[in-house]
């Protein structure tokens, strides 16, 4: 990290999800690739199918797909270039974000790359074809990757091993440009970048359009919202109507624009002001 005029080296730290999601690819990775691949590489054979992303099994139910391929790894570097870049940049968000809104964003971009391999699948393009399987936490961390770049675009980074540093807008902005142009090109692994491209445009779409708070706190604040909203109207509805009912027994009874009842003393006292509780 450099500020001014002085520079400090340090590792980020290792925060709460950033961690388990590291400790459970890593675990993963060992149980499939180490234990299975030599003691049963059947079951191995297996698992890949049932948990990596399959375009033509998602859109027949196997939906669950949408996160577990992420939590496959084709090889060792494959998990260790995933793993790195999400504790380097992914720690600093979670610190800030909070771990609640950090999984959300995470899985968001996830599930966001994984829809977006599952349409191309069945495009044709560049030899894509439903049948063929991704695997890689990819999606998610290209989604950290464009947050990082579009929250702290002006902090610096140092490329280790490479002995100088980079604003982390430029770096980003490399890194798309790279993915971008890799991907029309097939023999460069066209396919699984279109994983990448997904998470790059989810994690654009959160950081622009959804709430601050998050999305699942946007959700329910607009669920508690609408609710309070309707149990208004009800009450509103049921006072008039008994307003209605008091009035043809030769009784007169008096509600607030809010359905509370105004006392008569009260009426008189302040003109009709709003009773002392309102919901």
């Amino acid at each position: 990290m450099y500020r001014g005029r002085s520079m400090t080296l340090n590792f980020p730290p290792f925060t709460p999800w950033v961690k388990r999601l590291i400790i459970a690819c890593a675990a993963i990775y060992f149980v499939q690739r180490v234990v299975l691949a030599n003691l049963a590489p059947n079951i191995d054979g297996y698992l890949l199918d049932y948990l990596a992303l399959v375009p033509l099994y998602v859109v027949h139910g196997f939906i669950w797909q949408l996160v577990t391929y992420s939590f496959l790894h084709a090889s060792l570097g494959h998990l260790l270039v995933n793993m790195l870049t999400l504790w380097m940049f992914g720690s600093q968000e979670e610190q800030d974000w909070g771990s609640k809104r950090f999984l959300e964003f995470y899985l968001f971009c996830v599930v966001g790359a994984g829809l977006v391999t599952v349409a191309v699948g069945f495009t044709g393009l560049f030899g894509m074809r439903p049948e063929v399987p991704t695997v890689g936490a990819s999606g998610g961390i290209y989604g950290l990757l464009i947050a990082f770049g579009m929250l702290y675009g002006d902090r610096e980074v140092f490329l280790f091993p490479f002995p100088f540093m980079i604003k982390a807008k430029y770096l980003v902005g490399i890194i798309i440009f790279v993915v971008v142009i890799t991907t029309f090109q097939p023999s460069q692994g066209g396919v699984a970048n279109f994983a990448h491209l997904g998470g790059l445009l989810f994690g654009f779409l959160y950081i622009k359009l959804l709430p601050k708070k998050g999305l699942l706190s946007g959700a329910s604040e607009r669920y508690f919202s609408l609710r309070n909203s309707y149990y208004r109207w009800k009450r509103r509805r049921a006072a008039r109507k008994f307003e209605v009912y008091m009035r043809e027994h030769d009784r007169n009874v008096t509600f607030d624009e809010y359905g509370n009842y105004v006392p008569p003393d009260e009426k008189k006292k302040n003109g009709g002001s709003k009773s002392g509780w309102v919901n």
